[in-house]
């Protein structure tokens, strides 16, 4: 089999270190609680080959690239439809595992975010993430209030799952090498089904809190809530990024009860 090139407008940097791809397969923790995993993005299959030799785990890849996905075809042929050519981004994950699971990777960091939201709008099936993203990125979703990394993506994840920075990966791990250092990550669901508040709203409002974070939620929150509808509440002087994820819930319970008056 010839080596698959990587390809710079897909953001692929192929891991060639064996020790550290054990070590982010090994993040999977939780499988009494799924028994099906998906690596997105899976190259020519390093972390593929250890996920393989679990027992516990019935794995599938998906990658957007042809030639990957030809050169997985001819190294795994007893995957069969479990190796899916396709955009994570655009898959149905509900069509192809009906009950609970996990995702692994080492993600494209030219859409770590997107990958980031897509398992969000699935939480209620993906029971665990481990993931490389770059390192700023993973900082940032494993930070907390008061910090200047804290931002949308540390309080949509952490309202939802419970986070640990794993550790870092140094970039001549790769080939070709990235610019930047790179973390990992494992998301683990926690126990909240639903949010005490409306949760379209609670997504609004920390996104617009976020969007112009130098300014106190009284100006930042204008366009989401009238300022001469808000009261001398607390949180309207301060910044988003010092509100808590339970902060950000009393917030949006505020917000709407203010709304109905």
């Amino acid at each position: 089999m010839s080596l698959v090139k990587a390809k710079k407008h897909l953001g692929q940097h192929f891991l060639t270190d064996k020790k550290i791809a054990a070590k982010i397969v090994n993040g999977l923790v939780h499988t009494d609680q799924y028994t099906q995993v998906l690596e997105v993005g899976p190259g020519m299959g390093i972390l593929s080959d250890i996920l393989l030799e679990r027992t516990d785990l019935e794995t599938y890849l998906i990658d957007i690239d042809v030639e990957s996905y030809h050169f997985l075809q001819e190294k795994y042929p007893q995957l069969g439809k479990r190796l899916i050519n396709g955009d994570f981004l655009k898959l149905n994950l509900s069509e192809i595992f009906p009950g609970k699971y996990g995702i692994i990777g080492n993600f494209p960091y030219n859409i770590s975010s997107q990958i980031l939201f897509k398992i969000l709008e699935n939480r209620e099936s993906v029971v665990e993430m481990v993931g490389m993203f770059q390192k700023e990125v993973a900082e940032r979703c494993a930070s907390k209030e008061g910090t200047k990394d804290y931002g949308i993506l540390s309080v949509l994840i952490q309202a939802y799952y419970n986070i640990e920075y794993l550790f870092s990966v140094k970039p001549g791990t790769f080939n070709p090498p990235p610019k930047v250092n790179s973390g990992v990550i494992r998301l683990s669901r926690n126990d909240v089904e639903t949010l005490p508040c409306d949760e379209k709203f609670f997504w609004r409002t920390v996104k617009a809190g976020f969007n112009q974070r130098r300014k106190t939620l009284r100006n930042a929150l204008s366009g989401v809530v009238p300022k001469d509808k808000m009261d001398d509440h607390v949180f309207f002087d301060k910044r988003a990024e010092q509100l808590s994820v339970g902060d950000f819930i009393s917030l949006t319970q505020h917000l709407t009860s203010l709304m109905q008056l």
